[in-house]
């Protein structure tokens, strides 16, 4: 299945992102994409007030990324915000294109290094999966690649890889911790991980997470197989689906597992 990673830069303008999302999605099919992912807050960026600007997934950003879907036969993945309860809004991942219609509310709040997502953002409560030709894909966002289960889960659901969007807090070794992080939970799984993040905005680093770049694609070995740097790029690389079956015969961490030791 060929995959684009499109690490882009939103600002605090969902119409303007939008449009962003249009260019980089028809490059993307142009290039031969069946899935393209995008980061969390592509609709809005961080740091921007959420609720005036939160829709509901019938709304017109979330209608505007399905026309684009529609009109590319690409199965598009995006960050946008939709509203919750007690004035709050959820961090949603809206998957849609060709037979797919989907939405992820972030499980797991980054209540973390000085930020505290949880007083702007309710949790979701559920995992979601994607098919896609046949292909079943996990979504996740952002801090939630620090939770193995989450991964384990869409494995458990039958999921060969997991989409994982995400707007990086910068700071020391956040670089460091972010590849660490999305090549282990690759591991734990035997899942592929797209991984991509907000670029860089070129701006100093402050409590909202806006974006380290480096987005990546790990193998279900915990390999490396393509990677970007800070800037905004666009990356597409095939993912081969059989090479998750050879991997979980080699290394049978999901079979070997005793879940009922920790209940």
């Amino acid at each position: 299945m060929r995959i684009a990673i499109g690490q882009l830069t939103t600002g605090p303008d969902p119409d303007k992102n939008l449009r962003l999302v249009e260019e980089w999605t028809r490059r993307a099919a142009d290039a031969g994409a069946r899935v393209v992912v995008f980061p969390e807050a592509s609709m809005a960026c961080f740091g921007t007030p959420l609720a005036p600007l939160a829709q509901p997934l019938d709304g017109p950003w979330a209608d505007g990324v399905r026309e684009i879907a529609r009109a590319t036969g690409t199965v598009v993945v995006a960050g946008m915000f939709t509203p919750a309860d007690g004035g709050r809004v959820a961090n949603t991942l809206l998957a849609t294109g060709p037979g797919v219609e989907e939405s992820y509310d972030k499980i797991h709040l980054y209540d973390a290094f000085g930020f505290r997502e949880s007083e702007t953002v309710a949790p979701g409560s559920r995992p979601a999966v994607i098919d896609v030709d046949g292909v079943r894909l996990g979504l996740a966002t952002c801090y939630d690649v620090r939770f193995p289960e989450l991964f384990r889960a869409h494995a458990d659901a039958g999921a060969v890889g997991t989409l994982l969007a995400a707007s990086w807090g910068a700071g020391p070794g956040k670089v460091d911790q972010w590849e660490l992080l999305v090549r282990a939970r690759a591991l734990d799984a035997t899942v592929w991980v797209a991984a991509v993040g907000q670029a860089d905005p070129g701006t100093p680093p402050g409590p909202a997470p806006t974006g380290i770049g480096h987005s990546l694609l790990v193998g279900p070995d915990g390999t490396v197989r393509a990677s970007l740097g800070a800037d905004p790029e666009l990356l597409v690389t095939d993912l081969d689906v059989e090479e998750v079956g050879a991997v979980r015969e080699k290394t049978s961490v999901l079979a070997n597992r005793r879940p009922e030791v920790w209940r």
